[in-house]
């Protein structure tokens, strides 16, 4: 989304690129950009050329990464009857790009734990099947290329459930299918692909993912997130087992081996199905992002970048937003990092390739009261720092990189 707000003369605008994160618990990545393009127009719209804004609702890949790329295509939010982790119906959102090529997924409408938080945990029966519906949505949309965000699951399935749901048939010795929930992949004899939805492997599966962890083992989905999901000590040792098992089962299938690859524990292993049959690629989250977004194009062009999240630290600075932002933004233009909170201290900011970081807060107050107030909080400490960064720089024409 792009604004301008013009002086008549011979000088260009100065080009403003806003590029932020949700303010988690307190106001979506949508309305962060628009409160911070409200206070770069106040600061800068002074300038001989005026002030060109353009706002892009960004995300990690997380929760929220839907209504970051609807807010950047501005396309609506569309909802698809389906199921939630422990098979009660609920509805679910997904989007679709602009052109109608690429759709949007966010796994843990279907599959997540808030969906379930309730009722007690299961963690050997909670499925991924009500993502199926999402997807078939997307493909009957004529969809080329399907994003799937996978945070927040309250399963350890392997994905199964999803593939089930397109007509994948997981099976026991006897022949008899096997009932939803990773506790009974211990059971599994083979595969049986024959009613898997043609167009499935037809489209481009994208895995928004930002773990590392491999499908089984000590560091693996049952083991490190299990837990998480209400599993006990048993839980962990039969998930694990039943995973290890849909491994070597998809091998035997596919010949794509999952077992050792990193990333398939991420979600309750929910890639490693889809990435031994559909072939889908795992990317970290804001890079998946930014590459959907094309976000680089409107970086390269930029003399002022604002960014932010409800909380700037250190994790902020490895592959969140924040991190994704820095990165692909030239080196002599500045960035402005707008925060809830920042906990980063001078030394670190001064490495990390951020101009300056500001939060919110006013003075004393409550979290409650922060959040109430965060959109026009965000709106005058980016008039702020706007202001200050434009006192302080050199012509456009005489920039300087940093050091």
């Amino acid at each position: 989304m792009s604004k301008v707000v013009h002086t008549p003369g011979e000088d260009a605008p100065v080009r403003v690129a806003v590029l932020p994160d949700s303010f988690k618990g307190s106001a979506r990545a949508t309305d962060v950009a628009e409160a911070m393009a409200r206070g770069a127009e106040r600061a800068l719209s002074g300038h001989p050329g005026g002030v060109h804004i353009d706002t892009m609702p960004f995300a990690d890949g997380g929760e929220g990464t839907l209504d970051a790329l609807l807010g950047s295509w501005d396309t609506p939010v569309l909802t698809v009857d389906t199921t939630d982790a422990v098979g009660r119906p609920t509805t679910a959102r997904y989007g679709l790009s602009p052109d109608r090529t690429r759709g949007v997924v966010e796994a843990a409408e279907a599959n997540g734990l808030p969906t379930v938080s309730d009722v007690p945990l299961r963690p050997r029966t909670a499925t991924t099947r009500g993502i199926g519906p999402l997807v078939e949505a997307l493909l009957e949309a004529g969809v080329e290329e399907i994003l799937l965000c996978i945070g927040g699951s309250a399963t350890t399935d392997g994905g199964t459930g999803l593939l089930s749901a397109l007509g994948a048939r997981f099976l026991a010795a006897d022949g008899t299918e096997l009932p939803d929930g990773g506790g009974s992949l211990t059971d599994l004899d083979r595969v049986d692909l024959e009613g898997l939805d043609p167009r499935a492997r037809s489209v481009r599966w994208r895995i928004a993912c930002d773990v590392t962890n491999p499908l089984v083992g000590e560091r693996g989905a049952a083991a490190v997130f299990g837990p998480q999901k209400g599993a006990d000590a048993e839980d962990v040792r039969v998930l694990d087992t039943g995973l290890g098992r849909l491994a070597d089962v998809l091998t035997e299938t596919t010949g794509t081996d999952v077992r050792g690859r990193e990333g398939m524990g991420a979600a309750g292993g929910l890639p490693a199905a889809l990435a031994a049959v559909l072939g889908a690629e795992l990317l970290p989250g804001s890079r998946l992002v930014a590459e959907t977004l094309d976000a680089e194009r409107l970086l390269s062009g930029a003399d002022l970048v604002i960014t932010g999240e409800g909380r700037f630290d250190r994790q902020s600075l490895d592959g969140k937003v924040v991190d994704a932002v820095r990165r692909m933004t030239p080196g002599h233009v500045p960035v402005l990092v707008v925060a809830g909170s920042v906990a980063v201290g001078p030394e670190e900011l001064e490495h990390s390739g951020i101009t300056a970081a500001l939060s919110i807060a006013q003075g004393p107050s409550s979290l409650t009261r922060m959040q109430e107030d965060a959109l026009p909080s965000i709106t005058w400490t980016t008039y702020n720092g706007c202001r200050l960064l434009d006192s302080l720089a050199p012509s456009r024409s005489q920039k300087e990189p940093r050091p």
